[in-house]
């Protein structure tokens, strides 16, 4: 702690070394649960990041400025859209930023311009009590490729504009129900 000027000091007390560390040892993947090898990918896995639980603070400044209907609830949008909003942190390796909560709602229509039509019903089932089955949340994450994360922003209100919200998810065209 540091100490007035005023304050005697002894000059042997002025320098003191401190206590020698020994050098650190090598880590090594040594623990029973950990991942050997790369990190698992596909389907249902997810994606690791850091901080990932920052994005739970940055869904509440949406609540109240979703354009829901009247069959979607909230608790679930947020919930089917926070997977998606990861995903996006997690391919560019930082942890979540507020853009990538606005692409997830960007893309099934919940903010921004008004959403066709077609896509509010492909969404209304799609988002059905997302809030209680982690299944769901993995589902509406999938359907989102790691491109349409990565596009730009006016690649993404094209589609939208031009009623091709399909382009921007991993389903076929002709379908309209979900497949969980």
């Amino acid at each position: 702690m540091a100490a007035p000027k005023f304050t005697p000091v002894s000059p042997i007390g002025a320098f003191r070394d401190g206590e020698g560390l020994p050098p650190a040892l090598a880590w090594t993947a040594t623990r029973p649960a950990e991942v050997r090898g790369p990190q698992p990918n596909g389907a249902r896995f997810g994606r690791p990041g850091p901080d990932q639980g920052y994005a739970l603070k940055l869904a509440n400044s949406f609540h109240g400025k979703l354009n829901l209907t009247e069959a979607e609830n909230e608790h679930d949008v947020i919930a089917g859209c926070l997977p998606v909003a990861l995903k996006r942190a997690a391919l560019y390796g930082r942890a979540p930023v507020i853009h990538d909560l606005r692409r997830a709602f960007e893309v099934f229509g919940f903010i921004g311009q008004s959403a066709s039509a077609d896509l509010v019903a492909y969404r209304t089932s799609l988002f059905q009590a997302a809030g209680h089955h982690y299944e769901l949340q993995r589902t509406i994450a999938d359907l989102v490729p790691d491109e349409t994360l990565t596009a730009a922003q006016v690649r993404v209100d094209m589609a939208l504009s031009a009623g091709r919200w399909r382009d921007l998810l991993a389903i076929a065209t002709t379908s309209s129900s979900v497949q969980v």
